[in-house]
């Protein structure tokens, strides 16, 4: 059974240590929020909150824009980055875990923007403050980038003790952490039984990305020799995107492990049980990743930026400017952009093209409208281990000037695996890892 390296031991026990650190300094810290951290803005301070795809993003490129005319704010909890992206393709043991780890502190000081490391506890908008565990920070402009959350709600209708026995022993991994260190390890020491894998409902965090686990799962099942299969429920009535794609490898290369049941909505979880009732029928599982819905961030629900119909910030098209506070820009997959997927990419590529294009004409005094420039969208996924391939969908937009919005121009997909778009997954990641942290 294939475990963990001694360097992984080591690397997972620090990121354990560091996510425990972050709880116990948020307790701690308490007391000192009434403090003010920085000197009072002098009419030109963007502060970010949030230090992933979208915020790392923001941050460096708005400061690159504006240099020493803008003073940027990053604020992030997290002692070190970890990515979502390639995260499958480690859970795949492709890849060591260096690969999607970076420090906060380097883009920082070469860039010349502060960083915060810092639980933020509440936003007050009529202020312009932001709140965290050591001290406040005023702001002109506020760039929101907090990520996702899980609904378990939608699940267990607000028993939080059944949420939370869901969460701990069948945890989602959507979310950078300790809770793809769990699934890993599920993976690594599943023997034998029924794994289960929940597709969420969409709009979900990058839409590909379950089919991609599916797939690194069952790669793993397939080298380890175990007796069981994998069962893929799905909402939806197909795989969508790259449906071709993730078909032929399930079908090619994990047809014995790999059981796709499409129309799967969650009627029922019962985690104590191990019971899923859906549409399609009731599955009993020996282990699962269970992914509840997704919503946006926790810190969009306390701004009060939220649209408690949809679970999203509703935000101008093009701007990315919430339509309940023109001085607060949301980035990354809390807003709800029409055509826009919640993936690393987009994040990325709509926070450097539009976010901080159009918040720098406006601290400019020009038309933000103007300003924006169309984004695109790339996203690979790796459907072998052995050897490596991948398939890739692109995505191109342009912007509608007359209807204040962006449109998808060409959608262009490669189904056919191959080793070719295996080893452009790893320059992607790095491309932008390097944008955003070197």
């Amino acid at each position: 059974m294939a475990d963990f390296s001694r360097r992984d031991v080591f690397k997972l026990a620090g990121v354990g240590a560091l996510i425990g650190t972050m709880h116990l300094s948020s307790t701690a810290c308490a007391a000192t929020t009434a403090s003010r951290m920085l000197p009072p803005s002098k009419g030109n301070r963007v502060v970010i909150v949030g230090g992933g795809w979208a915020g790392m993003t923001a941050a460096k490129h708005l400061k690159k824009e504006m240099g020493d005319k803008v003073d940027v704010v990053l604020i992030e909890k997290r002692k070190i980055f970890m990515s979502c992206p390639i995260s499958n393709v480690w859970l795949g043991g492709l890849v060591e875990m260096d690969f999607l780890m970076h420090d906060f502190h380097t883009p920082a000081s070469k860039y010349g923007y502060t960083f915060i490391n810092a639980t933020v506890t509440d936003i007050d908008r009529d202020k312009k403050r932001v709140y965290t565990t050591e001290g406040y920070v005023d702001y002109d402009y506020l760039i929101l980038a907090p990520g996702i959350r899980y609904n378990y709600d939608a699940w267990f209708k607000g028993d939080k003790d059944m949420a939370r026995i869901c969460a701990t022993h069948f945890p989602s991994a959507f979310i950078p952490g300790s809770e793809h260190v769990a699934l890993k390890r599920k993976v690594d020491n599943f023997e034998e039984g029924t794994f289960v894998l929940v597709v969420p409902p969409p709009p979900h965090r990058c839409p590909p990305a379950p089919y991609e686990r599916a797939a690194m799962i069952a790669h793993v099942f397939k080298k380890n020799g175990v007796k069981g299969r994998l069962i893929i429920l799905d909402p939806k009535d197909q795989i969508k995107p790259k449906g071709p794609g993730f078909r032929q490898a399930y079908e090619q290369l994990y047809l014995d492990i790999v059981e796709y049941v499409p129309n799967a909505k969650v009627k029922e979880v019962d985690p104590v049980n191990k019971v899923i009732k859906t549409t399609a029928g009731d599955f009993k599982f020996d282990d699962a990743n269970l992914n509840p819905p997704h919503q946006a961030g926790d810190l969009a629900w306390k701004a009060g930026l939220v649209n408690p119909k949809t679970g999203w910030c509703d935000v101008d098209q093009l701007t990315l400017q919430s339509k309940l506070d023109p001085h607060v820009f949301v980035a990354g997959d809390a807003s709800s952009v029409k055509g826009f997927p919640k993936s690393g990419d987009m994040a990325h590529n709509h926070t450097q093209n539009m976010v901080v294009k159009a918040l720098t004409a406006l601290l400019k005094g020009k038309d933000p409208y103007e300003a924006v420039k169309a984004p695109t969208n790339t996203c690979y996924s790796m459907v072998n281990g052995s050897p490596k391939e991948a398939i890739v969908i692109n995505v191109l937009y342009e912007i509608d000037r007359k209807k204040k919005a962006p449109v998808k121009k060409k959608v262009n997909v490669e189904n056919t695996r191959s080793a070719r778009l295996a080893h452009a997954t790893f320059e992607w990641a790095k491309a932008l890892y390097r944008d955003m942290f070197s």
